[in-house]
Formats: C-alpha cells, sequence, structure tokens
C-alpha cells in the first residue's frame, strides 16, 4: 500500500489528497497541518450577522477547475455567481477621486479615466512589434506594449487587486501568463483576446449555449470556508490540525516525516508532498538541501491587513452598484483597494438594511501598516473611505485580520527559479514541492495544479 503524506492543509493541500484518493483508491493518504484548522488563507466568519472572507473573496471561471470541484462535491446549491453590476463596474480611485474603468469599447473612448493619447496607444498596441521571449517586469512590459499611463494607472492597479505587490518587481510571464502568451501567440494582447473570444464563441456554439464573456466571479452562499469542510468531509482519513513538523528524512523505504512532539510523532511514507508556505518548505528542506531551501526560501512574500467594516445602507452617500475600487500602489495611501462585498454577492454578507465593505491594507510597500495597532488601522481606513466615498459614519461592525505572509511575490527571474528548483526537487524520489509558491496565487491555480500533481504522481511512481 503507498503511503503519501502532505505537509499543509491548505487548498492545495486538501484538494490534491481528495484527487490523489480517487486516482489512488488503495493508497493511505495523511494530511498533516500546523494551524488548528485546516483552508489556510481560506477562511470565512459569520459575526453580528456579517459573513467576512478573511482570504479570497471568490474565484474566476476563467478556468473551470474549481467550479467542477464544486460541482463534483455537491455544492451546486450553494454556487453563487457575482452580480452583473460587480462584473461591469469597477473603480479606480485616481487624482482624488473615484473613476470608473472602462467595460466596453464605448466606455472606452468616453471615459475619463484616460487621456486621448493612452486611448491611441491602447488601441494601436496591435501594430507594434512583439517580443517573444525572455522574462520582464509587468511595469516594462505595460509601457512597451500601451505606454507610461497606462503602465502607471491600469498595471499598478491590476497588480495592486491581485497581487498586493510592485510592478517593477513582478514577472509578466510569471504573474500573468495569459498576457504573454497573447503576445507570444499572436503578437499582440488585443488581437490575443479577440482570438480568445472567437474561440469561446465556437465553444458555445457547438455546445449550443449562448456566449458568456469569461472572468465572472463565483462564490458561495455560506462563504468559501463551505468548500474548505466539503473536501475536510470527503477524505477516507481526516488532516491532523495542530501538527507542526520540523523535519524530513530519507530511509531505506522511504521517507520519514517528524513532528514537534517528542513521542510518536513521526510518520512513514513513500512519497512527501510540501504544499504549505514556501518559507516553511525551505525550512524542511534546510537539513535535506541546503541549496534547494535557499532557492525555495528567496520567493519573497508581502503583509496584507483585511479589514471588514458593516454600515447602514442609509449611511452610504453613494451608489454601490458594482465591484469596488483600486488605488494603483504608486500613490502609496493607506487602503490598496476596497471590495463593496454585499454588492458582489447582494444579500449574502450583511443583515438587511446594512451592507460590508472589505478593504486592503499594506502589500509590498506599506506593509508596516500590518503591525499597526487597531485603532491606528480603522481610523487610517475609515479617512480613506471619507476620502474616496464620502462615507464619514460610524461603522456598525468591524473585523481586522493581519496575514504577515500573505501573497507569494513572483518577482523577474521566477519563472527559471521555479524550473531549477522541480529539477534539483526530482533528484529526491518521492519528494514533490506544490502550493501557490510555484504556478498562481489564486484559488483556480491552486485547485488546477493540485489535479495536475495528482495525476503526475498516480502516472510517474504509484499507479496500481
Amino acid at each position: 500500500m503507498v503511503r503519501i503524506v502532505i505537509v499543509g492543509g491548505g487548498i492545495s493541500g486538501l484538494a490534491l489528497a481528495y484527487r490523489l484518493e480517487q486516482r489512488l483508491p488503495n493508497a493511505a493518504i495523511l494530511v498533516l497541518e500546523a494551524a488548528p484548522r485546516v483552508g489556510g488563507k481560506i477562511e470565512t466568519t459569520a459575526r453580528d450577522g456579517f459573513r467576512v472572507e478573511n482570504g479570497p473573496n471568490g474565484f474566476l471561471d476563467t478556468k473551470p477547475t474549481t467550479l467542477a470541484l464544486c460541482q463534483e462535491l455537491g455544492l451546486t446549491p450553494q454556487l453563487l455567481p457575482a452580480s452583473e453590476s460587480a462584473g461591469r463596474n469597477r473603480y479606480l480611485f485616481l487624482n482624488g477621486k473615484l473613476q470608473l474603468l472602462p467595460n466596453s469599447f464605448f466606455s472606452f473612448v468616453t471615459s475619463r479615466s484616460l487621456s486621448w493619447r493612452a486611448k491611441y496607444r491602447l488601441l494601436t498596441e496591435r501594430f507594434r512589434k512583439a517580443r517573444l521571449d525572455g522574462d520582464e517586469s509587468v511595469d516594462s512590459f505595460a509601457r512597451r506594449r500601451a505606454g507610461d499611463e497606462i503602465a502607471d494607472n491600469l498595471a499598478d492597479a491590476m497588480v495592486t487587486g491581485i497581487y498586493a505587490g510592485d510592478p517593477k518587481l513582478l514577472s509578466l510571464p510569471a504573474s500573468f501568463p495569459r498576457l504573454a502568451t497573447f503576445e507570444r501567440e499572436h503578437g499582440s494582447v488585443l488581437r490575443g483576446m479577440t482570438a480568445a473570444a472567437k474561440q469561446r464563441r465556437a465553444a458555445a456554439a457547438v455546445q449550443g449555449k449562448p456566449y458568456q464573456r469569461g472572468g465572472k466571479m463565483w462564490s458561495l452562499a455560506d462563504g468559501l470556508g463551505t468548500l474548505v469542510e466539503a473536501l475536510r468531509e470527503r477524505l477516507r482519513k481526516p488532516p491532523l490540525t495542530g501538527v507542526a513538523v520540523r523535519r524530513l528524512a530519507r530511509t531505506d523505504t522511504g521517507w520519514r516525516v517528524y513532528g514537534e512532539g517528542d513521542g510518536d510523532d513521526r510518520w512513514d511514507a513513500d512519497a512527501v508532498v510540501l504544499t504549505c508556505p514556501a518559507y516553511e518548505q525551505a525550512a524542511l528542506l534546510a537539513d535535506l538541501d541546503p541549496e534547494l531551501a535557499e532557492r525555495v526560501g528567496g520567493i519573497a512574500y508581502n503583509r496584507v491587513a483585511v479589514v471588514a467594516l458593516g454600515y447602514r445602507a442609509s449611511d452610504i452617500p453613494l451608489s454601490l452598484d458594482g465591484f469596488g475600487y483600486l488605488s494603483p500602489q504608486r500613490e502609496r495611501r493607506d487602503v490598496l483597494g476596497v471590495q463593496w462585498c454585499s454588492s458582489i454577492f447582494p444579500g449574502r454578507r450583511a443583515p438587511d438594511g446594512t451592507v460590508l465593505l472589505r478593504a486592503m491594507c499594506g502589500g509590498w510597500h506599506r506593509g508596516e501598516m500590518v503591525d499597526w495597532d487597531d485603532e491606528r488601522l480603522l481610523r487610517a481606513v475609515r479617512d480613506e473611505f471619507a476620502a474616496a466615498m464620502g462615507l464619514r459614519a460610524a461603522p456598525l461592525f468591524h473585523q481586522i485580520v493581519r496575514w504577515r505572509q500573505a501573497i507569494p511575490q513572483y518577482h523577474v527571474g521566477h519563472l527559471a527559479r521555479v524550473a531549477w528548483i522541480e529539477e534539483r526537487a526530482a533528484r529526491h524520489a518521492g519528494l514533490y514541492l506544490a502550493g501557490n509558491a510555484y504556478r498562481g496565487v489564486a484559488l483556480n491555480d491552486c485547485v488546477e495544479q493540485a489535479s495536475a500533481l495528482a495525476e503526475r504522481m498516480a502516472r510517474e511512481q504509484f499507479a496500481t
């Protein structure tokens, strides 16, 4: 019987265990999690009638993996699409006011958020010479393809919303591989987007379904924690929580995983998968392979504070008909962005007559904010609400969650680093490294990569 130990009970570890149990029905698979609960940064809390996501707020349907997993787990009745206005109305807080981002050609032409020069640069992007290989920063890519204004405002905001990182440091092919693929395969991002839309229309026609634009956000009626709980309940052997792993060792027959306890806190395995954060993986690899540990530990993380506030709907001085807004990090404001949670998923996240807002603070350039005390952090967020939305009323509810190592940062050179790590890890038979530190930080990416790794493990060494 094959024995597999997975170190890390976040979405990557849980999804991997679930898929491995399907592909290897006779295997003994154990998930170890140091925290008192599974789920990692996916955590839904309910208090005073408000339901707050402490980590991801949802997932996109640009990849079918997570939607399919939810359906497979019997969560179809719980699936909740974001409102149409959330997909249509997104804002930048720029030059002291909220500015609607274009969502159609007409709104693009008439938008006041971009100058005519920037519009011209963007419309003529398809005629610029393509760069077909090599790594470069998101900022460099945006300036090369669309000009300084697009880089300073739109590209910065896009990076802020997903990575809370620095576009001058983040690698375009690692962080936004689809854009790199569009340029490489079509010579232009706009041509690539047009080709992708044609493919979706053709696929919809073949299936007899109406065409729908990709990129719709989804969640679950009771929060994303429902997905974590459903996965936990489906596993044949429940994950062990509150179990910190201190080291790995090779044995004559495979691997031994040692917990922090002094007694029988050890597990023998034919294979070990590390899905915990990169800095934890590095600590576990230090004795086994110091050079591998150094490369893994070199993956940087930022710091983010999630500040959720509930208000009376009557106290909101503007229409919250949309997703929310972002502040480009180059402005170094106290709030990176705000999600209008009650508008994204109406009726789910707040009691009747109230609304829930969720602010993100910190990020790559303002990480010190995570160390601010609650009073100072709340005051900063409320000041930003007043400046951006004219909202000066006192909140009915607030909750603060601090992620001191929040989102992996895929800096320029990341894909070369990952290739080296994967080649080096392959020298240690039965050792696998996974999780959001490598090939995608979003929930969708984690689920997709977990499925791919399960297939690879079953095919390579553990097929029965």
